[in-house]
């Protein structure tokens, strides 16, 4: 088996790790129950781009259960979990290609280290995968059948691309599930982003001001948990809808270059590209810190810092102090990259638990269904997404109403009013 890792003598500490987190995932251990039972992945081999992280070795080894061939690399040069990913190599014979702190260079070469193994399923978080298919590997097109795609930044790649009829395939944006974003991006990036913060810098979030660039589930999620640590809270956002409900909500919302002059922290969680630019930069105040929990690094304009700064000093690992030419110091966290998967573990494992049960019945569903589908960007199932939620509560023991017979047939019909 091939594999490219940083050490296997790491695994056994990984095991204990990935069996942590199963303790906390019980919908995704259900489901792994009855794959081991059915197998209905059974020979199918995907090929996953994702956080090599102890949640997603618990994916991994479902879909493994399921009878499935699993190839996987990172989906971010920084977020691996080196003793995850030989865990996943010693304990469970998952070919990995993965390595905390990669190259650019390294990280493709993994990427496409997946796309050699032919997959029929593509299972990535960020695009990375179908990207590198669609522009420079097509010929990786006649074996595979369908994707699933994890993140916001992904699935609007998508979009974009099936509006281009560019995309050659159909995938499922487990992204777009209810199960997936009220969740995981709301309360797993508003925990943990903070959590990544507070890591790197050892700062008190309390009396600081915390600008959001995005008011999206993500930026919703970070600025109700900044708020709840002692955060005044600024909300930027292009969008009007979104902006009135950061007002309704209680935040201050103004323009990037008026936030740039309060700000002591900086998150961006957008999607899109240059979000902290040069007039940002014009009006920060000293001591600033910035960093992302969007998907890609391009939501800093990273080079303009490098190119304009006197001086860049590396305070500690991934806090790097920039020093313009006035005196001013901008602090970047983690190269700009997911800070919460950079500096801290990522999500919990108890989001992540919905998250990946969502791929993992994905999955299933594309094996099934995708002669029926055309290529495009599609929604999660509503059954797939009501039953991981009924799962949910389930474990957490929480019960809930069912409708009468008789509130059914009041709910289908139109000739009942006012009586």
């Amino acid at each position: 088996m091939e594999f490219d890792i940083k050490d296997i003598e790491l695994a056994d500490a990984g095991l204990h790790r990935i069996e942590w987190a199963d303790r906390d995932m019980p919908v995704l251990a259900s489901i792994r129950e009855r794959f081991e039972r059915e197998r209905p992945l059974e020979g199918v081999r995907i090929g996953a781009c994702l956080h090599v992280t102890t949640e997603t070795a618990n994916l991994v080894r479902t879909l493994k259960a399921g009878g499935a061939e699993v190839y996987l690399c990172a989906s971010n040069p920084l977020s691996t979990q080196d003793d995850t990913a030989a865990a996943l190599v010693k304990h469970f014979d998952i070919p990995v290609f993965a390595i905390k702190g990669e190259d650019t260079e390294t990280y493709y070469r993994h990427v496409d280290a997946v796309i050699d193994a032919q997959p029929q399923i593509t299972m990535d978080d960020g695009a990375d995968v179908v990207g590198r298919i669609h522009e420079s590997r097509r010929e990786a097109l006649e074996h595979i059948v369908g994707g699933t795609e994890e993140t916001t930044t992904g699935v609007i790649r998508l979009r974009a691309m099936a509006n281009d009829r560019a995309l050659a395939y159909p995938i499922i944006a487990v992204n777009e599930a209810k199960t997936k974003h009220f969740f995981d991006n709301r309360y797993g990036t508003g925990q943990s982003t903070l959590d990544g913060i507070v890591r790197l810098t050892n700062r008190l979030l309390a009396g600081r001001t915390l600008v959001v660039s995005g008011y999206g589930w993500c930026g919703k999620g970070l600025a109700m948990r900044a708020k709840g640590m002692g955060c005044d809270v600024v909300v930027c956002e292009v969008d009007p809808t979104a902006a009135l409900e950061a007002h309704m909500d209680g935040f201050r919302v103004m323009p990037r270059e008026e936030a740039a002059k309060v700000c002591d922290i900086w998150v961006t969680v957008t999607g899109n590209l240059n979000v902290i630019d040069e007039p940002c930069y014009r009006n920060m105040k000293d001591g600033a810190i910035i960093c992302n929990s969007g998907h890609f690094n391009s939501e800093i304009n990273i080079p303009w810092l490098e190119e304009h700064a006197a001086k860049k000093v590396e305070l500690k690992p991934m806090v790097d102090e920039y020093t313009l030419e006035d005196g001013r110091t901008i602090v970047l966290l983690a190269e700009g990259r997911l800070v919460n998967l950079s500096g801290a573990e990522g999500h919990p494992a108890n989001v992540m638990d919905m998250s990946f049960a969502n791929q993992a019945l994905c999955a299933e569903y594309m094996i099934a269904h995708a002669k029926e589908m055309a290529p495009d960007c599609y929604d999660v199932p509503e059954e797939i997404d009501s039953r991981i939620a009924a799962l949910k509560l389930e474990t957490l023991g929480v019960a809930i109403d069912t409708l009468t017979e008789e509130q059914v047939a009041y709910m289908n019909s139109w000739n009942q009013g006012t009586v």
